[in-house]
């Protein structure tokens, strides 16, 4: 895996905008897909960011558009963020100070994990598991400050 790059404050570091590329496995099937768009950080009104990601998501040949928002809201540290659903559910907690992190989000009876990386100042990714009984997923994301 890479070195690790340390954030001291989480919401500087991802305010802006990022290019995003992902990729989604369904292990159940062998189904793949792909997602490729932009995510902007902006600030909200509740002192934190607000994700806002659009763009095209393929799924077994078929193009749709995608879009999801998200809170990031501070966390306890300068580091550290609470991520929350656009209607405000808790989503996960972020801590970045080491540049990598580990999540975990129950979802019904599946159970999200979420492996969060930092390469450098303008590139990270997230890779999530999902396991249960009605999903078996692999979701690899990359972000890139646009060039």
């Amino acid at each position: 895996m890479g070195e690790f790059w340390p954030v001291g404050d989480v919401l500087a570091y991802l305010a802006g905008s990022w290019r995003v590329e992902r990729a989604v496995r369904d292990l159940a099937n062998g189904a793949e897909g792909r997602f490729t768009g932009t995510t902007v950080f902006g600030p909200s009104d509740d002192g934190g960011l607000l994700h806002r990601e659009s763009g095209t998501f393929v799924w077994q040949g078929v193009a749709r558009p995608a879009e999801r928002t998200l809170r990031f809201l501070p966390g306890p540290g300068a580091g550290t963020a609470l991520v929350r659903f656009s209607d405000g559910r808790p989503f996960h907690d972020l801590d970045l100070t080491s540049g990598h992190w580990v999540a975990d989000h129950p979802c019904s009876a599946d159970l999200y994990r979420g492996e969060f990386t930092v390469r450098d100042e303008d590139h990270w990714e997230s890779v999530w598991r999902v396991r249960g009984p009605a999903k078996d997923l692999v979701l690899s994301t990359a972000y890139a400050r646009p060039t």
